[in-house]
């Protein structure tokens, strides 16, 4: 898909180079990158500035603004050298302005990009900018879709415990294996990408380690899980657990197949639930009555009630229990999430 987008964007955005990435659509971390012009070599130093350096105009900012795209030279007023990521790697591998582009749908982080230009090109002109906006909505619904249809190619039976046994892998200070249990070798397979010759393990694995030691070393950085989709459509969560007190102690990092529960970020995202129609929906499925949730969200019972109808009909059910049912009782998580982006109903099973 990138490459298709990557066609019909090139000639109109004036870019010399791109890197695409896909991303946890719950939490937006980076699970992947795909790059026709970059040396991956390099990504090991953008690993290290996207979790540990503060920078203008980065993805999260972005989000934070209410944006969908931003350039380099008009976050930092016309002086792009005020940015550590210009100074460490734009400027040096040759290019003068960086377009960054988030790829978000239905309030799931699907994916970003960035959009490098040779100096003599000078910087993004205002009208770039608008069409870099007005296009990665676009793309975030297609990378939903393709998701959707990814996971939608029907049921994939069990392979016994072993398939949903956790798997466990520790790496060193540069992320390279140092112990893995055959589980976790299995899986390094199913998430390769590009990355895995440049770090040794696919790029989830790596952003988990590296968000573990950001967080001891006392970095303001978020710790979730990491979710990543194998080659086969589903779903796995990361967490990363450093062993040791120094940041080039090993992390130990345990995968584990991801639970309905667990994706329940990911589906609000898929069904394109609102944030107050999401915070509703969890409080529904903790089990909160009407008048709980009115409290707790300092509203009233019709308003509640409201939202309650808005998820509902965008789920495709009728009522608390089956909302919960759907969500919680699915035999395949990865099916469920691919069934909401396409905005279909899934069939519910093993629950009563």
């Amino acid at each position: 898909m990138y490459g298709r987008a990557d066609a019909l964007l090139r000639p109109v955005l004036g870019y010399d180079g791109v890197c695409w990435h896909d991303s946890d659509p719950a939490t937006g971390l980076v699970t992947s990158v795909v790059s026709p012009d970059l040396r991956l070599s390099d990504f090991h130093a953008a690993v290290e500035l996207e979790v540990w350096g503060d920078d203008i105009a980065t993805f999260p900012v972005i989000r934070r603004s209410g944006r969908a795209a931003e350039t380099l030279s008009r976050a930092t007023g016309g002086r792009p050298d005020r940015s550590l990521r210009y100074r460490d790697q734009i400027r040096p591998a040759g290019y003068g302005d960086e377009l960054r582009a988030v790829f978000d749908s239905r309030g799931g982080r699907w994916g970003c990009a960035a959009f490098m230009r040779a100096p003599d090109r000078g910087h993004y002109r205002p009208e770039e900018l608008a069409l870099a906006n007005a296009v990665a909505p676009l793309i975030g619904a297609a990378l939903r879709r393709s998701i959707a249809e990814a996971g939608a190619a029907g049921p994939i039976t069990s392979d016994g415990a072993a398939a949903h046994a956790p798997a466990v892998l520790v790496v060193g200070p540069n992320n390279r294996v140092l112990h893995a249990d055959e589980r976790a070798e299995e899986l390094l397979g199913q998430l390769c990408g590009d990355t895995a010759v440049l770090f040794g393990v696919p790029l989830p694995f790596v952003m988990a380690a590296e968000h573990a030691r950001a967080v001891v070393a006392g970095r303001p950085v978020p710790q979730p899980p990491l979710r990543a989709r194998t080659t086969d459509g589903r779903w796995h969560v990361l967490h990363a657990s450093l062993l040791g007190r120094s940041t080039r102690s090993p992390v130990a990092v345990v995968i584990t197949p991801a639970s309905p529960a667990e994706l329940i970020p990911v589906t609000f995202a898929a069904y394109g639930f609102t944030d107050r129609e999401a915070q509703v929906a969890l409080y529904a499925v903790r089990g909160l009555s009407t008048a709980e949730i009115a409290a707790a969200l300092l509203v009233s019972p019709y308003t509640v009630q409201d939202h309650l109808k808005a998820v509902f009909d965008k789920a495709g059910v009728r009522s608390r229990r089956e909302f919960v049912a759907m969500l919680l009782t699915a035999d395949r998580a990865d099916a469920l999430v691919a069934a909401a982006a396409m905005g279909a109903r899934p069939v519910v099973t093993g629950g009563q």
